[in-house]
């Protein structure tokens, strides 16, 4: 499989799974092509034309040549200076042909924030209004770009570059593919108490390696045997919502968050607002992402993946 076909297929899927309806996105990229437009040439340079068909910010290709075939990657959840090394010193003997991040990197991590607009849709789905909603996203991407402003966005990429290596980020995709099919999943299997959505995280390969090797789901608010009624998943949209939106859940009768992860500070506001919080894992979670988009792409063709920071191939039937 080309490169390019193997990257544009990581955008079908994640707009496949998107929580934003097809025609929406569709609108979007349409929107951005009248944006080109409408630049004056001394800007035109800057601008990313891989927005005319990839709605997901935080999802690039960092290697020039998108000709090259490729069959075995080497993928991690995080991806730095010490990964991009070890695929130089093992691509012979491996026959590696690219090299795969969750987490984005370089430009993908300059702006990743703007994929959290799609988190205006999954709180529209949870009874919240659009005004509030886009309010709410609003003051959160904000604060956002202000923490990673400082980064240094280059660093890996800078590496990758000298040793000549190919190397993507997939990130806004593979959130998409575990934010459907966990929420299907949980819809299917309704748990009844918090110690159901344990035990079935528990059922997902992902999540078992996890719990060997002590990192596995987590209750961290609420008895086991707490009831379950209606779940909230915080699985996609780039990073963690406007702390706000927790107590906003409770009166639309949400009694249960199930995320990735969670930072003190919105730990503390999800535990004030009375909710049960389930932990179902970071690294966990983006492997079961990743692990879903590559079983879509290997109906059409097969990979051979090699396995480094994190992360861990698992195919799954359904």
């Amino acid at each position: 499989m080309k490169l390019e076909k193997f990257y544009k297929k990581v955008v079908e899927i994640g707009i496949k799974n998107d929580p934003r309806p097809k025609e929406f996105i569709e609108k979007l990229l349409e929107e951005k092509k009248k944006e080109y437009e409408k630049l004056e040439d001394k800007k035109k340079e800057f601008f990313d034309k891989d927005n005319f068909w990839n709605p997901f910010s935080d999802t690039r290709v960092f290697f020039e040549d998108l000709d090259i075939e490729i069959k075995t990657l080497m993928v991690g959840i995080d991806i730095e200076a010490q990964e991009v090394l070890a695929f130089d010193r093992l691509k012979k003997e491996h026959s590696l042909d690219l090299l795969v991040a969750h987490h984005p990197e370089g430009k993908a991590l300059a702006n990743f924030y703007e994929v959290m607009d799609l988190q205006v849709d999954i709180l529209k789905t949870a009874g919240f209004s659009l005004s509030l909603a886009e309010d709410l996203l609003s003051e959160r991407k904000k604060q956002v770009e202000r923490k990673i402003l400082p980064l240094n966005f280059l660093r890996t990429i800078d590496l990758a570059k000298i040793f000549k290596v190919p190397l993507m980020c997939i990130h806004t995709p593979a959130d998409n593919c575990v934010y459907q099919f966990l929420k299907r999943y949980f819809e299917e299997k309704k748990p009844q108490r918090l110690k159901d959505i344990i035990e079935l995280l528990l059922e997902l390969p992902e999540y078992r390696e996890a719990e060997k090797n002590n990192f596995g789901p987590r209750i961290l608010k609420g008895n086991p045997n707490n009831r379950v009624e209606k779940i909230f998943l915080e699985m996609t949209g780039g990073t963690e919502p406007h702390t706000q939106i927790y107590q906003e859940l409770v009166k639309k009768g949400y009694d249960t968050i199930v995320s990735m992860h969670l930072s003190e500070e919105h730990f503390k506001k999800a535990s004030d607002s009375k909710l049960n919080i389930i932990i179902s894992g970071h690294i966990s979670s983006d492997t079961l992402g990743l692990n879903l988009l590559f079983d879509e792409i290997e109906k059409e063709e097969p990979l051979e993946f090699v396995e480094v920071s994190g992360f861990r191939r698992f195919r799954h039937t359904k």
